[in-house]
């Protein structure tokens, strides 16, 4: 068990983190999330017990690591996946390590048939590619045989096999009892590894609960349904109570009404469906709805609207019409953006239906980055 109490640390004026507190369980994965610069790596460094903490503590097994007789048996960590010598090769990088810590040599030879690196075992560890040295990494962590695991971006680098073989690795150790805590800002492979998350913003706990609890709470499920007649479909879910948002000339966003209900209302209006899909909130979803105003760095791309939603003329989500860091590049003020609809392209029956006309395509940011491309090609 990993436990986090009032944990503090500041850098001179900069306060990282702000009386942080959470437990991580045995017999779980749990994943660490948060913006970039939210605090996630100073935390996993203090946690194994490379840095001081300006307040509060951090325990592993009932006490600081630094107070454990053998430290790699009660922890392995990935912070850093080129922190071995890189001049060395990777199975003297090993051994060396294992040597100062009393492990058997023949420990060596398990973590590198583990981690899939045998065959390059002599080689130098400096010239490994990125998902290589982080396989190295990993076996660096796992040598001691640790009850906790604390993996940062473990899969940073690592093809689509060792994707998987992380999170099958992750779910087996705490299959047997083991702790282990995950940072990643790959959404849905948290979502396939983890059984609790902990979200982290601007150096203060958003959130600290099991995936379901986290992700049923802060997202929105809802009915996709897609018909020739999503016309006449849609004037009788709103007659049913449905929140009603039309994606494209045939599809439909529904909230406020399962999937069963909309089955139903077209069966009785006659209405032939090509799809009908319940949809659950994802982690993404979810994180994002819950991080929105704790990222401190911040792009200006263009981001994709929510299903169902469509963009005012001349701006991108989060800007100003035609101005502001939200504006493409060049744009007119009050100018339509490239690729959206002019006002009198409303879609017919819309003052009558009462709910939101199609976003143009369906295709936000394929079809208005393609175009912004092609402006700048041809300029």
């Amino acid at each position: 068990m990993i436990e986090v109490t009032h944990l503090s640390k500041s850098y001179g004026p900069k306060h990282v983190l702000k009386d942080v507190s959470f437990t991580v369980p045995p017999g779980q994965v749990t994943g660490f999330l948060g913006p970039n610069g939210a605090g996630k790596s100073t935390t996993m460094r203090l946690i194994m017990g490379l840095e001081n903490p300006s307040a509060g503590q951090a325990t592993v097994l009932g006490q600081p690591l630094g107070k454990h007789p053998a430290p790699l048996a009660s922890a392995g960590a990935l912070l850093d996946a080129r922190s071995l010598n890189p001049a060395r090769k990777a199975r003297q990088s090993l051994l060396a390590l294992a040597d100062t810590h009393g492990i058997k040599a023949s420990r060596v030879a398990e973590v590198l048939a583990l981690t899939g690196l045998t065959d390059v075992a002599d080689q130098r560890s400096g010239g490994f590619s990125l998902g290589m040295g982080q396989r190295l990494g990993i076996a660096a962590a796992l040598l001691g045989d640790p009850r906790v695991l604390v993996l940062d971006e473990p899969v940073n680098g690592l093809d689509p096999e060792g994707v998987t073989w992380v999170r099958k690795l992750c779910r087996s150790l705490a299959a047997e009892g083991r702790t282990v805590l995950i940072s990643s800002h790959l959404m849905s492979e948290v979502a396939q590894t983890a059984d609790r998350v902990v979200v982290i913003g601007q150096g203060r706990i958003l959130a600290d609960a099991s995936m379901d609890e986290f992700v049923g709470g802060l997202g929105e499920e809802h009915v996709r349904v897609a018909s020739a007649d999503a016309a006449k479909l849609g004037v009788r879910l709103s007659a049913d109570g449905g929140a009603v948002d039309r994606v494209d000339e045939s599809t439909l966003s529904v909230r406020n009404l399962s999937a069963e209900a909309v089955g139903a209302a077209a069966l009785q209006e006659g209405v032939a469906l090509r799809e009908l899909v319940g949809i659950r909130p994802s982690l993404e979803d979810a994180y994002l709805a819950l991080t929105s105003g704790a990222v401190e760095y911040r792009s200006g791309g263009i981001l994709t609207p929510a299903p169902g939603s469509s963009l005012p003329p001349g701006t991108v989500p989060g800007g100003v019409p035609g101005s502001g860091p939200g504006a493409m590049p060049g744009a007119i003020p009050g100018a339509p953006m490239p690729g959206t609809p002019q006002p009198s392209e409303t879609w017919q029956g819309q003052g009558e239906q009462g709910y939101p006309p199609p976003s143009p395509s369906g295709q936000h940011t394929q079809t208005r980055n393609q175009q912004a491309r092609n402006q700048q090609e041809g300029a």
